[in-house]
């Protein structure tokens, strides 16, 4: 069962790291491994995505629902598809130097053959993931006004296996 936490400071404001996670359809253009994304329905508090994931030789699709409780948390719930279960939650707090960023996903396929596969790439695939978010700010928000900690893990930032 891959588990995985990590707090991270970026030199944005909470709302707009919240609003680059909370961008689901756009999720293909900058995350590694997302194949296809499709917002269902969305509101101002929900939404229901389907969202498709490809590695080497496995592409599975998924539906959650997201909940969006601006600009503190989004909670990730899984609805169908490959895994037996999938948490995921992202907080977001002020922070001195821009926005605490706190990230944990939990899931596990249902199949063992994807479970023995994601297990192989998974620790890499969660490195990627909240890198490409952290360069997707970059490019929404322009590099940040005289920071250097942009996307240094904090001292207490380890993978939680």
């Amino acid at each position: 069962m891959p588990k995985h936490a990590e707090k991270r400071v970026l030199p944005y404001q909470p709302e707009q790291i919240f609003d680059l996670v909370a961008d689901v359809g756009r999720y293909p253009e900058f995350l590694p491994w997302c194949a296809a994304a499709r917002v269902r329905t969305q509101t101002a508090s929900e939404l229901v995505a389907d969202l498709t994931i490809g590695f080497g030789p496995f592409r599975e699709s998924f539906t959650s629902r997201v909940s969006l409780e601006r600009p503190g948390t989004i909670t990730v719930q899984y609805e169908k598809g490959p895994f037996r279960y999938l948490r995921n939650v992202w907080s977001f707090s002020p922070d001195p130097q821009g926005c605490l960023v706190e990230f944990f996903v939990d899931f596990e396929f249902s199949s063992r053959i994807l479970q023995m596969a994601i297990g192989v790439v998974f620790t890499e695939a969660t490195r990627l993931m909240v890198s490409a978010f952290i360069k997707r700010a970059r490019d929404v928000y322009g590099p940040p006004q005289g920071a250097t900690m942009m996307g240094a893990p904090m001292p207490d930032s380890k993978p939680a296996l």
